[in-house]
C-alpha cells in the first residue's frame, strides 16, 4: 500500500483566471472537470505520472480567509533564466512580496490572488525537475514530519536534518517536496494542500486508516458528501486522498 503525491490544490476567488496565471507561469496547459475547478497540467500529460505535480485551482467563497503554510519554489537554469522569469511572472500579474527574506538569491512573488511563491536561483538539484522544483510545506520538526511523509507515500527520502526534510518520487523524476521548518506555523486551513492518490486497485479507506495509524486526523472544512477524504497530518497540514486512480 502507498500513496503518490499527484497535484497541488489551490484556493481560489477566480479559478479559471488564476489557473490561466499558473498554466502560463509553468508552460502548461488547462483543462477543467467542471464548474469552479481548472486542471493545470503539462501538454501531452497523462495524468498522474510522477514526471510531474499538476495544479488544480478550486474557487472557495473566502479564500483570504486562510494563511499560507505551503507554497511554491520555481526552479531556473541561469541567472539570465532567473531574471526573465521574474520579469515575465510580473507582466502576468504577480508582484514582489516581503515575508522577512532578506537578501537573499531567491525571488519571492505573489500570485495575482496573493498566493506566495519563490523563483529559486539555479540550482544543480533542481535542473531536472521541470518548472516547479520543490513543493514547500512549513512545518516546526521536520524529522518527525519526514518520518510521516515518507511512511505516508511511496516516496524517497533524500534529505532531512533539523531545519528542512527533502522527498522526491521514488521513480527519481519530477519535483521534491521540502519540510521546512519554521517557528510560527499557524493553525488555519492551508490555501494550498496536497492532493494524494492511491494506486489502481488499492482501498482508499485502508489507506484512511494507515495513515491514521502514523499520526494523521480527519478533519472538517465543509466539504460535504465527496468522494475525497479530507485529512491533516500531524502538524494540521491539510492534505486529501483520493479515489484510487
Amino acid at each position: 500500500m502507498a500513496l503518490r503525491l499527484v497535484q497541488v490544490n489551490i484556493k481560489a476567488r477566480d479559478d479559471s483566471a488564476l489557473g490561466q496565471f499558473w498554466a502560463e507561469a509553468l508552460g502548461w496547459g488547462v483543462s477543467s472537470e467542471g464548474p469552479g475547478v481548472t486542471n493545470v497540467e503539462p501538454l501531452g500529460f497523462t495524468w498522474p505520472d510522477p514526471s510531474a505535480v499538476c495544479v488544480d485551482v478550486v474557487t472557495v467563497p473566502d479564500p483570504d480567509t486562510v494563511k499560507y503554510r505551503a507554497h511554491l519554489d520555481l526552479a531556473t537554469t541561469s541567472a539570465a533564466h532567473q531574471k526573465e522569469l521574474v520579469a515575465r511572472l510580473k507582466e502576468l500579474g504577480a508582484t514582489p512580496a516581503d515575508v522577512g527574506q532578506g537578501d537573499v538569491p531567491w525571488t519571492v512573488l505573489a500570485d495575482p490572488e496573493g498566493n506566495l511563491f519563490c523563483v529559486l536561483e539555479p540550482r544543480p538539484i533542481y535542473q531536472d525537475t521541470g518548472p516547479i522544483a520543490t513543493v514547500v510545506v512549513n512545518c516546526t520538526d521536520p524529522r518527525a514530519m519526514a518520518d510521516f511523509w515518507s511512511e505516508a507515500m511511496d516516496w524517497t527520502l533524500h534529505e532531512v536534518n533539523d531545519d528542512h526534510a527533502r522527498l522526491r518520487s521514488s521513480e527519481g523524476v519530477g519535483p521534491y517536496l521540502e519540510l521546512l521548518r519554521t517557528s510560527d506555523p499557524d493553525t488555519l486551513p492551508n490555501r494550498i494542500h496536497l492532493d494524494l492518490m492511491p494506486y489502481p486497485g488499492d482501498d482508499q479507506d485502508a489507506e484512511v486508516v494507515r495513515l491514521h495509524t502514523l499520526g494523521a486526523a480527519n478533519i472538517d472544512i465543509g466539504q460535504g458528501d465527496v468522494p475525497w477524504r479530507c485529512l491533516t497530518d500531524p502538524e494540521g497540514n491539510e492534505f486529501c486522498v483520493l479515489t484510487p486512480g
